[in-house]
Formats: C-alpha cells, structure tokens, sequence
C-alpha cells in the first residue's frame, strides 16, 4: 500500500474534477480524499502502487471537459486509516487560485433536459450542471464551492441534494444546481416595478409582449439584455431612439445552426466559435438577398450573431422562434445593469417590461465578440466566456496596468500570469468611472493580491492617469502605440527585435501629437519610430474624429491650396455643408485655427470614405471605416494607387497626396468598391514595403483598424507571400482593449519590472 499527496493547480473548479477523481477513486480501489482549496485541489490517495498508477495515468488524460492541470506535484506520506474515498469540504490555504473558470454556454445534455417533458428540469430557465453554467459571473470568493456563490441563498430540495449527491449523476457535487422547486424562479414586473407574474407565465407574458413590439429587459448571466423583435422596423427603430443609438449595429439572438445559415454566409471556424462554451457573439458575411434586417445593421455587410447560451434563452428562442436583438441593457455610456433595482431605476424610459429572477449576479460581464480574421477567430471583445482565463506571461508579479480610456480594461501580473479584465467600456461618464474603480478593488479582493506598481497610457486627460496620479504607488507611462505592439508580442511571447505595424483613430504621441498610422522597430533596448504617415489637418480638432467630412474637407485643402472649393464643389463632402460653414472652414485652414496635426490612419479610412459618400458623419466609433471595408469587400481588384515614401531623413513618412490626387480622379469614372477596394490593396503593400525597408522578418499588427478582415487579411498575404512572419491578435483585443497587457509587457521589457 502506498499512500501519495497530490497538490494540483488549474482550471479544477467548476468543471466536476472532484466527482470525476470520485469515481477514479473507486475504480482504481483509492481511498483518501479530495478537497478543493483557495489555490486549486488537495488530493490524497492510498491503495496498491500499480492500480494507483493507473490512477494518476487516467487522471492527466482523461481529463472532465474544459479542466486543465497547469502543475501537479506528489509526495509520499506515511499510511493512514482511511476508511473510504470521500470529497471534503474546502479548504482555505491562504492563497487563492488563479484559475478560475468563466461562464459556460449550456451544454447539449442540459439543452435536451430543458425541452424534455419527463425531466425534473423541463423547462427550468437557470438549468446548469457541472459542465455547464455561471461560473465567474456568480462567485463571491474562493475556493468554488456554492456557499461562497449567489446561489448561497437557496437550499436544494430533497431531488436536487439527491442528484449532487449521486457520483453517477452528471450534477454530482454541481455548485449551480437547482431546479423549479427550489431555485430562483422567473419573475413577470412592469416598468413600475410590480410583478405581474411568475414562473412559466412570466415567461409567456414576455413572448407575448415581443410579438407585440415591445423592448423587454431580462435578466441575464452577466447582466440585463434589451430584447426587441428584430423585425419589427418600428420596435427597432424606438429602441434606436430610446437607447441614443442611431446608427450602430444591433446583436442577433438566433434560435439555431439552421437560422444563422439563413441569414449568413458561415465557414467551420464561424460555427465552432458559435457553438463554443463561450458562446460569444460572431460577425458574419450576411447573405446579398438578405434585406429585412437593414433596421438591426444599416449599411453593414456584417450581422452580428449569437446563439442561446443559458436555459432562459433557449427557452425565450424556442417559443419565439424568430431573430431578436439582444443588447446591452444600459445608457449611453455607462456600465451594463446587473442589480434588479439599479435595471428599474437605470432603464427606466427605454424598457417597458422586465424578465427578472432571483439569482444575484456578482460581477457585470458583456457579450463578448469575436470575428474570424485570415482563418483565425479574433476575440474583439473580451468579457463573458472568456474573462477570467488568465494569460500566461512572465512578467514579475503584482503590477496593475490601467489600459486606455476607451474600451477599457485593465490587466494584472501575478505568478507568471496576468489577469486581464473584462471589457469594461469607455471611461468618459462617472458611472463608467466608479464600474472601473470598483473591479479594481473586487480583484484584488477576490485574488487575494495587492498592487504594487501602477502603469498607464502617457496622455494626461485619460482617467486612468488621473487614477494612477491619484494614488500613492510608484507608476510609469507607456506611449499608446508602443503598448499596442507589445500587446500583441505579449499574446504571442514574442521577444524584440520585431517590426512594428500599429494603425488606429488615435493616441498621444511621443510629441504629443495625435498619432496612428505608426510603424516601429523595436529593438531590445529601443524603439524606433521607423515610419508614419503624413500628418494630416483635424479641422475643429475632435470634431473630425466625429465627421469623416471634415477630414476629407482637410485633405482637399492639403491637395489644392486655397483654391480648393471652386473645383471640387460638387463633392458630396462639401455639399453636406452650408456656405457660413465652408467659408468658416476655409478660414480655419488658411489661418490653420484649431487645426491640429494627426498621423492617424483610421483618419485615412474616414477621409476615403467621405469622398465615395458612405459616411459623413459617424453614428458610433469607426462607422466609417466599417462602411469602407463593406464596400471593398465587393470587389476582387488587385490594383494599387501610387504611394510614394518620403525617405532619406528618419522617420520615412509615407505621403498620401498622390493616392489621394488618384482617388479623385477615380470618383467620376470608377465604383465605390473599386476605389476602395484599391485603398485597401494600398495599404497592405505600403506596409509590405516598409517591411522590407526595415528589413525585420518578424512583423507584429496591432491598433483597431487590424479589426478589418479585409485589411489585415491582405497584409497577411502579402507579407507571408513575401516570406515574412506575421502576428496579429487572437485571443486578445486588437484594439485599446488590448493596451494594458501591452503596459505590462513594455514595462517588464524594458524597466526589469
């Protein structure tokens, strides 16, 4: 007999590893225990050493779905008298676990059980079982055990403790457990807060009122959703005007498989990233006769897709049976609901009824979003289903990065790991403030650890840098692109030297000018700003992030001199002005009166997009450029316009003025697709060309316009058909999302953080 301590880290918790050694135990003739504890599980197993062999061989490879062993060590104790194999109540050892699992979709066997008339959970909106279920989005502590969850509040029945009691049963030791008979039930309230029903009634009334056109907020895993019959052009259309949102495209909730592929062109990584445990939203090529959903996504080739990923949906789906908007139950710029009374108070005016249920929700996660990029799903947005899986980086422990102002997130280092948060939104309302302050505080918390140097974006005006000024830690500014690349290194464990391609709307530059249209060598010990384009003229400063047009006004101004209105008056451009207007914009820039200078590339995308008429003014952050790709998508080109460098002096600047002067004379005779079409050809061969100028075979894409399949899957091409490495973000953001792991691994870099 022989009798082994065994201590295991990883994803453990959550996923029915304890029932799954239980049975092991049983089968291989152990007897011991098995305890979860706050930094993962505590095993011990005494029997004969070659069944017990067995036990460990069986253990590392068939492993319950979604557990992963990241270390396991073992030592021999002396024998014991144990008188059987048992799961112990948990242990606190001090340390907690940075392995904590996120929330996972329902799985097929609960799906099945939901709709079957002879299960005990038929019907059972909160269904879940130990593959499936609230995980991150529940928890008030570790370890994972149902005392330290939201479902604390509600004893099993007799049926329910039998299940969780069963090692045969698939909710053996299943945290989430519950049924209709003794966890949270549905609850039917109006928009004066007073319930009207519950149960499978509440459930019909909320059918009932989204046939009749109604915007219901139900209550989700990681916050309230606004639902709204997707065609339904009026129900949409008040939504639109009821949540400030003219123009922005609206997510799909979709019954199945067989709906997407009605509304969709779908490839196989399109439909695993659908059906995967993590259940995101996917941007999909919609189908050229699809009409009907212009009102959900105007003017967009994409439709953004989701399918069911908890029992209340499923069942909300079945009896619907129609696409319905699924979005973020919030205002304009502030965080997603997730208490019931903040929902009634926050949505008051927007929604008209409300779906609600009894189980808290700890901490507000959005739907995240992923878009299949040059083969590879691309995590876009990083929040439920992915948040909190931890990225494995050396990077020393306990730094805090604060990421950007928009599309917030934070990321922190600890164990050779880092924690990055989940999407967090944009930092410009207190209320998104205080959502950003207090996840802070609610990991540390829930971590068990404390930060002990702070790292933000250099531009002053940014939340997160008064936060970092404010605090009494030692903290260090990162320049914004330079986050973006190491960001993308990072996700990738890239070491320098590497060439650097970092392109979006904007950040502070090492000049404090606005960049965005960077390329950097970066060296072990330096980076250098090796190209960027021409700077261009912000007429009215951020305005013109805000309207494409004037940057397009500004671009003819550059072009042609002061003479510019009399010969290209009869561009949609300046028509979308008045006289009084030119003639103020005209002098701005002669006088160059609030005029400054950017180097931003998604300027680029607005400006080409104004001169073919698709977007004057964007409705939502990068409206522009998404009609630019959607257009370009249309034609197979391969044309380029002309753009030459200017070199010889460092940094190379690439100047635009000729592909401009090209583009203008395209207008009268060519398509929109083709002009942009060749705008995006361009692109991909001025980075091939500074590729090879820098003569750096490793080449990194990072910056929000490599959320553009079309870009970057033509940079990928011409860059790898030229022999060249390429690296573009997949399981984190391209976007400012992505900047506080950039922070963290610039610092560590080049500070011996």
């Amino acid at each position: 007999m022989k009798h082994l301590h065994l201590q295991l880290n990883g994803f453990l918790q959550g996923v029915g590893f304890r029932p799954f050694v239980y049975r092991l135990a049983s089968q291989y003739q152990q007897k011991g225990w098995v305890a979860n504890t706050s930094s993962g599980i505590s095993l011990h197993i005494q029997g004969a050493p070659d069944l017990q062999q067995k036990f460990l061989a069986e253990l590392k490879v068939n492993l319950p779905p979604f557990a992963q062993i990241k270390s396991l060590t073992s030592k021999s104790l002396p024998l014991k008298n144990f008188p059987q194999f048992t799961i112990k109540a948990s242990q606190f050892d001090g340390q907690a676990s940075l392995f904590v699992l996120p929330d996972i979709a329902t799985c097929p066997e609960c799906v099945a059980e939901l709709f079957d008339p002879t299960s005990r959970y038929y019907q059972y909106p909160l269904i879940s079982c130990c593959q499936c279920g609230p995980r991150y989005s529940i928890m008030r502590q570790q370890p994972y055990d149902r005392a330290r969850t939201t479902m604390a509040d509600y004893s099993l029945c007799a049926a329910c403790q039998q299940d969780f009691s069963s090692p045969e049963n698939r909710r053996f030791h299943a945290q989430t457990i519950a049924c209709s008979d003794c966890g949270p039930a549905l609850q039917w309230i109006d928009a004066q807060g007073r319930e009207l029903a519950t149960k499978d009634i509440a459930l019909a009334s909320c059918i009932e009122q989204l046939q009749a056109g109604k915007i219901v907020a139900v209550k989700g895993i990681g916050g309230y959703q606004l639902l709204v019959n997707a065609q339904d052009e009026v129900a949409v259309a008040r939504l639109r005007r009821k949540k400030m949102r003219p123009a922005k495209p609206f997510a799909l909730l979709v019954t199945d498989l067989a709906m997407v592929q009605s509304l969709c062109e779908l490839n196989k990584q399109e439909q695993q990233a659908l059906q995967s445990a993590m259940a995101p939203i996917v941007l999909l090529k919609k189908h050229a006769n699809i009409s009907q959903y212009q009102a959900v996504a105007p003017n967009s080739h994409l439709l953004a897709v989701m399918l069911p990923s908890s029992g209340l949906q499923h069942l909300i789906m079945q009896a619907f049976g129609q696409p319905l908007i699924a979005t973020s139950a919030n205002r304009a710029g502030e965080p997603i609901c997730i208490a019931d009374q903040q929902a009634l108070a926050t949505l008051a005016g927007i929604a008209d009824y409300y779906l609600m249920h009894g189980r808290v929700i700890q901490r507000a996660l959005d739907d995240s979003i992923v878009r299949v990029i040059a083969n590879k799903p691309r995590v876009l947005r990083r929040a439920r289903g992915y948040t909190p899986l931890p990225i494995a980086l050396s990077v020393g422990s306990n730094t805090l990065a604060l990421g950007a102002h928009l599309k917030s997130s934070w990321a922190l280092s600890y164990q050779g790991y880092v924690l990055l948060s989940q999407y967090l939104g944009d930092l410009h309302s207190l209320a998104s403030q205080e959502h950003f302050k207090q996840s802070l505080i609610d990991a540390q918390d829930f971590y068990a650890v404390s930060a002990k140097q702070l790292i933000h974006d250099q531009h002053p005006d940014y939340f997160t840098s008064h936060y970092a000024a404010q605090s009494d830690l030692p903290n260090m500014a990162v320049q914004h692109h330079h986050a973006h690349a190491f960001s993308c290194m990072a996700e990738h464990q890239l070491k320098p030297p590497v060439l650097a391609i970092t392109w979006d709307g904007t950040g502070l530059g090492e000049d404090y000018r606005s960049w965005g249209g960077e390329s950097f060598l970066i060296q072990a010990k330096s980076i250098q700003r090796f190209a960027h384009i021409k700077p261009l003229l912000l007429v009215g400063g951020d305005k013109a992030n805000q309207e494409p047009r004037r940057v397009a006004i500004a671009i003819l101004y550059q072009l042609l001199g002061e003479q510019w209105q009399a010969e290209v008056r009869h561009l949609s451009c300046v028509q979308t002005f008045t006289a009084n207007e030119l003639q103020l914009l005209a002098m701005a820039l002669e006088n160059k009166l609030n005029t400054p200078q950017s180097s931003s590339m998604g300027r680029l995308f607005d400006a080409v997009a104004s001169l073919l008429n698709l977007c004057q003014m964007n409705g939502y952050e990068g409206q522009a450029a998404s009609c630019l790709e959607a257009v370009a998508s249309l034609s197979s080109t391969t044309e380029i316009y002309a753009c030459p460098f200017i070199s010889g002096q460092s940094p190379i600047i690439i100047d635009w003025q000729e592909m401009f002067q090209q583009i203008l004379a395209d207008l009268p005779v060519l398509s929109a697709a083709l002009i942009a079409a060749k705008f995006h050809n361009t692109l991909a061969d001025i980075i091939l060309r500074i590729a090879q100028q820098a003569g750096e075979k490793l080449v990194v894409l990072s910056g929000g316009c490599f959320q553009n399949a079309t870009l970057t899957e033509k940079v990928h091409q011409v860059l790898e058909g030229a022999g060249f490495q390429v690296y573009s973000h997949e399981q984190v953001p391209s976007n400012d999302a992505g900047l506080a792991l950039g922070q963290l691994y610039y610092a560590h870099c080049y500070n011996n953080e």
